[in-house]
């Protein structure tokens, strides 16, 4: 969507406060023993008291409330009670929402206790790729500059990107044009950043593979190639200068 009016950035912030409360307390929530169908269940609270509705559940029938995926799992994660988070396991919330007719997404990855599997590096270059790539965002860039600056980051600290997944526009809906922000340039897309537009910004920072496949309970996500990967992402709005981070307390960059 494109902010056109006051009302509009005021929708859009009541939800993305809901979405990054609930992502930054389950954030802090997790911990050793608790099933991720709890964790998820502490989310949902957070969000029905903001009168905000899951937007995966809501747009796609998704089994849950939000998006919580495990080690090897990239995205999409189901909850469940019979997953238990273990010391050291890498994690990926996922909160996108619906509130008042306006929607907002943010999603992190993290270490749960104590890194023993040494994955804080890759969640950390994922952090900092995410920042750069806002920070380099405004009206006018070509989105295809973003996808790679983010590749070239990510390369720099030996990972790669996942090719097969990206940010979205959003607003009026979860997913909206401008679509497909991918994690590496595109020669193809000629599309530029619009000031006054609503994005979902989010990196895909892999360790070995570059596209995803499908498990048999037809959401989860894993890497064609195996390995980890971690996710930040934010919902911005796009100015002629640095862009407004509606999820920034979300607490990612803190």
């Amino acid at each position: 969507m494109s902010i056109t009016k006051e009302s509009e950035l005021e929708g859009m912030q009541k939800v993305s406060e809901a979405v990054a409360f609930a992502l930054n307390k389950m954030v802090n929530h997790a911990q050793p023993g608790m099933t991720t169908k709890e964790l998820d269940d502490y989310g949902a609270k957070i969000l029905s008291e903001f009168g905000a509705r899951s937007a995966p559940h809501l747009t796609y029938g998704f089994p849950g409330w939000t998006c919580i995926s495990v080690d090897n799992e990239f995205c999409h994660g189901i909850p469940s009670e019979k997953r238990v988070l273990k010391e050291g396991d890498l994690i990926n919330i996922d909160v996108s929402a619906e509130l008042g007719g306006y929607w907002a997404d943010n999603g992190s990855s993290f270490v749960v206790g104590n890194d023993i599997n040494h994955h804080q590096k890759l969640v950390d270059a994922s952090k900092e790729i995410l920042r750069k790539a806002i920070h380099s965002i405004k009206g006018g860039v070509r989105i295809s500059e973003i996808g790679s600056l983010i590749e070239t980051e990510a390369k720099k600290r030996g990972y790669r990107v996942i090719k097969s997944l990206g940010g979205h526009g959003i607003g009026r809906s979860l997913h909206e044009q401008p679509d497909e922000l991918l994690n590496f340039r595109n020669r193809f897309d000629q599309r530029r950043f619009k000031k006054n537009s609503v994005v979902a910004i989010e990196t895909f920072i892999s360790t070995t593979s570059t596209y995803t496949k499908e498990l048999s309970d037809g959401w989860t996500l894993v890497g064609d190639r195996g390995g980890y990967m971690a996710q930040h992402e934010h919902t911005i709005v796009v100015t002629d200068g640095q862009p407004l981070v509606l999820t920034a307390s979300n607490g990612i960059f803190d």
